[in-house]
């Protein structure tokens, strides 16, 4: 197993992760009686556990051994409600950053159906990035007079993710 197919089992783990971060964020709105925070939140977390899902789908098509990782304990106190925002929106900048990092070594390695694969997650990490960062823009205004005005925010524009134009790749088990 070359570099870049470790790098990508690694990359499991961290979409996982993410995974694991947007439920707690979920809940806390949830338990905030957030309705809108906490579903966009929900949908988020299956997103992210669908991009491991993706990546565990490729390496068993490329007959590469998987590792299927335990998480860390996510973060699941926060002192204000941009807080959980501000924490998606560095994971997001985070995971973009990991992605570029292994279209880099896919195309270092020669992988070139490797680096095929990893175009749809840039673009999808590009979109990611730019709606948490109005969510967290909407949310900074809002909780000046009340954060009860980016509930309504989300129930009238949502931000529920749009699929980029390229179709994903196939998740292990299918995606929820």
């Amino acid at each position: 197993m070359g570099r870049f197919h470790d790098a990508l089992n690694a990359q499991v783990a961290r979409e996982f992760a993410a995974s694991q971060q947007y439920v707690a964020i979920a809940v806390h709105f949830d338990a905030e009686t957030l309705p809108q925070l906490a579903a966009h939140f929900y949908r988020q977390a299956l997103e992210e556990r669908n991009h491991a899902m993706m990546i565990v789908q490729y390496l068993l098509d490329a007959d590469v051994p998987v590792d299927v990782p335990g998480v860390e304990p996510p973060r699941t106190d926060f002192p204000d409600v941009a807080a959980p925002i501000a924490l998606a929106l560095d994971q997001e900048r985070r995971v973009t950053q990991d992605i570029v990092a292994l279209a880099r070594l896919a195309r270092e390695e020669g992988d070139l159906v490797g680096e095929q694969f990893l175009g749809w997650f840039l673009q999808e990490q590009r979109e990611e990035v730019a709606s948490m960062s109005e969510l967290l823009r909407v949310v900074e205004r809002a909780a000046e007079t009340s954060v009860l005005l980016a509930e309504d925010y989300l129930a009238r524009a949502g931000l529920s993710a749009e699929e980029p134009s390229a179709p994903a790749p196939p998740a292990a088990g299918g995606a929820l």
